[in-house]
């Protein structure tokens, strides 16, 4: 194979593996419930500081503000950073695994499945 086209195919990998599973994050009216349990307080707090999310998490449901979702953002939309609305309720971000339940907004209590609020 011409070298030409090998560097130009290991470039596009690498660009690809630098922007394959990027995850938005989380924004500063998100609250974490008081009855929530303190290592689901804790991992929450360190996400909103900005630790990135490794292992499992939760798809979490109507959390993102618009153009902020990690995917699923309704008919449509193709995927990540396209919702239109604040915590619009079929647009899901990643948090922390069993922490979406305890995820309060401005507008309601988060889902680990759509919500019928804010949809455009």
């Amino acid at each position: 194979m011409n070298s030409k086209i090998t560097k130009a195919l290991l470039a596009g990998a690498a660009a690809a593996a630098l922007t394959a599973g990027a995850q938005a994050a989380p924004n500063s009216q998100l609250t974490i419930a008081a009855g929530a349990p303190d290592d689901i307080k804790t991992k929450f707090e360190d996400w909103k500081e900005g630790t990135k999310l490794r292992g499992r998490k939760d798809k979490c449901y109507g959390i993102a503000l618009a153009g902020e979702n990690d995917c699923k953002a309704g008919a449509g939309t193709s995927c990540e950073g396209t919702s239109t609305v604040d915590f619009q309720g079929n647009a899901w971000t990643y948090a922390p695994k069993g922490s979406c339940e305890y995820i309060v907004t401005p507008e309601g209590t988060a889902s680990l499945s759509q919500l019928d609020r804010n949809n455009p």
